[in-house]
């Protein structure tokens, strides 16, 4: 086990991503900045995280006391982009929590926060607080998987597995390592084994397919249908009371029937979690056809507030056909 550590930490001093800026550990407000990363990349990818969003968010919220003392529409409105909007609010939740005594070192104590689950709990300690804890992403569960030839393993046993593999000497450069050999070379398509580190301790580089069968979900296709309504030079839009764009603001929307007899602006396609939209937008003039509790903004106004992807989408669409220039 310690020619595999070692083997796996030379292969990181050489390859690994250290320019990520989470990982430097001479930033201000080091846990504070780990939390964020750590929520923003559940469901991002890293170049999008460093390059639009990491910064700016610290940007406007320094610390995690103006973060909680921010109104859930800042922050959501920071977030604007970045889909997955429960991840801000638990977010600011935790930081509502956490302002006074600061973020929590021990994992027994991380996962009992907002949005925090066990492999997050175990990377804010490690990366965090230089904890010698171990935890496994879908990456770290790839490399066990395949390197101790696990056959649908549980949950209890992948964790069993990285607790044994930890490098109790160095288990923040070991954990990184993990998560770039998952990232970099043990990938879920065409893994590159001819140059992986732990190639020669792997027992199920020979039986890939075997071990890590890709799940297929099948998308769902929708079809819905937006109004642009405008009065004295305002563009009406809906807050949105639904699960998933809690507090972001849409275009509203309007019954096919109704839609028969509007002009259509445009048709875009969108996809969200499952779903796979066609997302047809009409000129309207007939506000009774409108159930919804509509608010007007200016177009200025509209840089202020949290917008849905779908609305910026439609706003684009707009602004592309001139549309707002000549409305307003």
């Amino acid at each position: 086990m310690r020619i595999v550590q070692k083997s796996l930490l030379h292969w990181y001093q050489t390859n690994g991503r250290h320019s990520l800026p989470w990982r430097d550990k001479r930033l201000p407000n080091r846990p504070y900045a780990v939390l964020l990363s750590e929520i923003m990349l559940q469901q991002t990818q890293v170049k999008v995280v460093k390059e639009r969003y990491f910064f700016q968010f610290l940007e406007k919220f320094p610390t995690l006391k103006d973060l909680s003392k921010a109104s859930e529409q800042e922050v959501l409105r920071a977030w604007q982009g970045l889909g997955y909007y429960t991840r801000a609010r638990n977010l600011h939740k935790l930081a509502q929590l956490c302002a006074n005594t600061g973020l929590p070192k021990e994992v027994k104590d991380l996962i009992k926060l907002p949005g925090i689950g066990t492999y997050t709990a175990g990377a804010i300690a490690c990366f965090a607080y230089d904890l010698s804890v171990s935890f496994v992403d879908s990456n770290i569960k790839r490399i066990l998987t395949r390197l101790f030839a696990l056959k649908n393993p549980t949950q209890k046993q992948l964790e069993q597995q990285a607790n044994a593999l930890l490098n109790l000497q160095d288990s923040f450069n070991h954990n990184q390592a993990l998560l770039d050999l998952g990232a970099l070379i043990c990938t879920a398509k065409s893994p590159k084994c001819g140059i992986c580190p732990l190639e020669k301790f792997c027992k199920g580089k020979n039986m890939l397919e075997k071990l890590t069968k890709s799940k297929t979900r099948g998308n769902i296709k929708k079809t819905l249908h937006y109004a642009i309504f405008t009065k004295a030079h305002k563009i009406a839009l809906v807050k949105s009371t639904q699960k998933l764009y809690f507090n972001l603001y849409n275009f509203p929307e309007v019954l096919k029937k109704d839609s028969i007899k509007l002009q259509n602006i445009g048709i875009l396609k969108h996809s969200y979690t499952k779903y796979n939209l066609s997302v047809h937008c009409y000129f309207c003039d007939n506000p009774t056809i409108l159930t919804q509790n509509l608010e007007f903004f200016t177009p200025r106004e509209l840089s202020t507030i949290p917008l849905s992807a779908l609305a910026l989408k439609i706003l684009k669409l707009l602004n592309t056909k001139g549309i707002l220039n000549s409305n307003f």
